[in-house]
């Protein structure tokens, strides 16, 4: 009875998945309530599955994911990328070669993690949906983690599984005959065709895409350290590949409106610059050169460490229209600095200082944290969306990387668990003030931590009630009737539909017995069939639920339920195919 049960929650959460009215989230906890006042989950252990280390380490994840992207690795890997190419295809060959690669070496959660924000950002700057993108460098990160043996848990559990039965473990890279050439045959079926079964999505719009603004103008000086010193106009357009416009130069007081491109740049130069914030970003980290108006506040100030960016839009009653900053005084009087202006069809010729303020005017202000709003709201500025501006900021890179580095090499010798070293990394990453303390629980995906949260005692539910063995057990009556290559078929058939629905390392806990037991009982030798579930528990393609990397493109890839079949029912035919000859020819019978 109890088994009817979870079968049957099975698949009502599954049918309402498909349906897709209910928010995921809210379907995991609708089957997690439905087995606790069936007395299947007993009430007490009903939320333990939020202090499971799956959910700890998506989280964990999430956070030094942000981490990694404002030390500016992001940057350097997508500017990288982009060079590779602009077209969608070598894009997603790209990114997905380099995801398989460091699965294999790392957890596969964290490699898709650092090349997630890279592919959202190719995405957007070339014009290209998310979806298209995301879920093939997910479904990537598993394929890779199958090649070596810390690649993914299910392989270190069948490692060990085999030492108990046979005395010796599989080795580092036992698993890369078969597993490099099915990831090959994967990335290959998804950057070639697999995308192109997947629909055009928009994700949910981010903060930065809720509002137009028009390029800045603005102005940015040459300091002694800059790479731009003693470079000519033309050489500093070469410097950086970047859509950035230059108006004018002022060289000691003195404005030159249109200086030639064999113009040579002297310290304290001042250049005038148009464009936008993402363009200007990039300019700056290649250059060298400095804000003008990012000029530093008193140290012994209160709060003078906590300096942010912040954008507003100037109101038709704002006090200082028809003002310009140079009058104002904006230092001494609000407290912040401008950095920038942004006018709505129209250029503006003027010094930054020089600009009259007119309503719909876009300001790019820099303050401490505790007078930004005060000052916004003397100025008459309504705030807009919060886009986590780091202009002109330090890059962290080597600090940043090597957090997550250590993080890694402490998971792969077994000095700490992957949940804790991973937390540890996300709370050095702010300690280290890479990632401020305030953005924190702001990076977190809430909606797939309370999925993960939900459904993860739903699938110890299907153990425990002894569901999964039954299944399982169905194939042992097919031993005496049918081929030995079809047994291997049905076993890693089976254990790729329940990494589908509960953990992928239960899912090869439960069917490696299984499979020692029917290769003993037919004679043969248990390493192909052990590979098989390993094959297998990797391949979790056809729900957000299967796997970590699959549930964190959902909300970015503004995926359905029912997408992941799109592409993943294909793959998974793909893997059946090619891996069970394969595992034949690599572990013969």
């Amino acid at each position: 009875m109890e088994q009817n049960l979870v079968f049957g929650t099975l698949l009502l959460v599954l049918a309402l998945f498909a349906w897709g009215r209910i928010r995921h989230d809210g379907v995991a906890l609708i089957a997690l309530f439905i087995l606790v006042i069936a007395g299947i989950i007993p009430a007490e252990e009903s939320f333990k599955g939020f202090g499971h280390p799956a959910v700890i380490t998506v989280a964990a994840v999430l956070v030094i994911g942000k981490g990694l992207e404002l030390s500016g690795l992001i940057d350097l890997l997508g500017k990288w990328v982009m060079k590779v190419g602009k077209g969608l295809l070598t894009q997603i060959i790209t990114l997905s070669v380099l995801v398989a690669i460091a699965s294999a070496f790392m957890n596969n959660v964290g490699a898709l993690a650092i090349m997630m924000p890279v592919a959202i950002t190719l995405a957007r700057k070339s014009g290209n949906p998310p979806s298209y993108i995301l879920m093939p460098i997910a479904f990537a990160s598993l394929l890779g983690g199958m090649t070596t043996l810390i690649g993914t848990p299910p392989n270190i559990i069948i490692a060990t599984l085999r030492g108990d039965e046979l005395g010796t473990s599989f080795s580092m890279f036992d698993f890369s005959p078969v597993g490099a050439g099915l990831a090959i045959a994967g990335i290959l079926f998804t950057s070639l065709i697999g995308w192109r079964l997947l629909p055009k999505r928009a994700a949910q719009k981010s903060a930065s895409e809720l509002f137009d603004v028009d390029e800045y103008i603005t102005e940015v000086k040459v300091g002694r350290d800059a790479k731009a010193k003693g470079k000519t106009i033309h050489e500093l357009q070469e410097i950086s590949d970047t859509d950035v416009q230059i108006l004018g130069m002022v060289r000691k007081g003195k404005r030159i409106h249109a200086p030639g491109p064999e113009e040579v740049l002297k310290v304290s130069d001042v250049i005038i610059l148009e464009a936008d914030a993402e363009n200007l970003k990039e300019f700056l980290d290649d250059t060298g050169l400095k804000l003008a108006g990012d000029k530093k506040f008193r140290k012994d100030a209160e709060g003078s460490k906590n300096i942010l960016i912040s954008e507003g839009i100037l109101t038709p009653d704002s006090p200082i229209i028809g003002q310009t900053a140079a009058k104002l005084q904006m230092r001494s009087r609000y407290g912040v600095n401008l950095l920038a202006v942004a006018r709505k069809d129209q250029k503006i010729r003027r010094r930054l200082d020089q600009v009259v303020f007119k309503t719909g005017d876009v300001l790019l202000l820099q303050g401490r944290e505790h007078t930004v709003d005060n000052a916004m709201t003397s100025l008459g500025c309504l705030p807009l969306a919060h886009r986590g501006l780091r202009l002109g900021y330090k890059q962290k890179i080597p600090l940043a990387l090597g957090i997550f580095a250590a993080a890694i090499v402490m998971v792969v010798t077994g000095l700490l668990a992957v949940q804790v070293a991973f937390a540890m990394a996300a709370v050095a990453m702010v300690l280290a003030r890479v990632l401020p303390l305030k953005d924190v629980y702001d990076h977190i995906d809430w909606p797939v931590i309370i999925l993960l949260g939900a459904m993860i005692p739903v699938g110890t539910a299907l153990e425990t009630t002894g569901g999964a063995e039954t299944i399982a057990s169905r194939i042992l009556h097919f031993a005496d009737v049918i081929p030995p290559w079809a047994i291997l078929t049905i076993i890693l058939v089976v254990t790729m539909f329940l990494s589908d629905i509960i953990n992928n390392a239960a899912t090869v806990v439960l069917m490696a017995p299984i499979a020692i037991s029917v290769a003993s009982g037919m004679g043969f030798s248990v390493d192909p069939f052990l590979m098989a579930v390993a094959v297998g528990g990797s391949c979790a393609f056809l729900t957000p639920i299967g796997h970590q990397s699959n549930t964190l493109v959902m909300g970015p890839g503004g995926y359905k339920f029912t997408d992941y079949w799109r592409m993943g029912l294909p793959l998974e035919v793909i893997i059946v195919v090619v891996g069970v000859p394969l595992i034949m020819l690599v572990w013969p019978m």
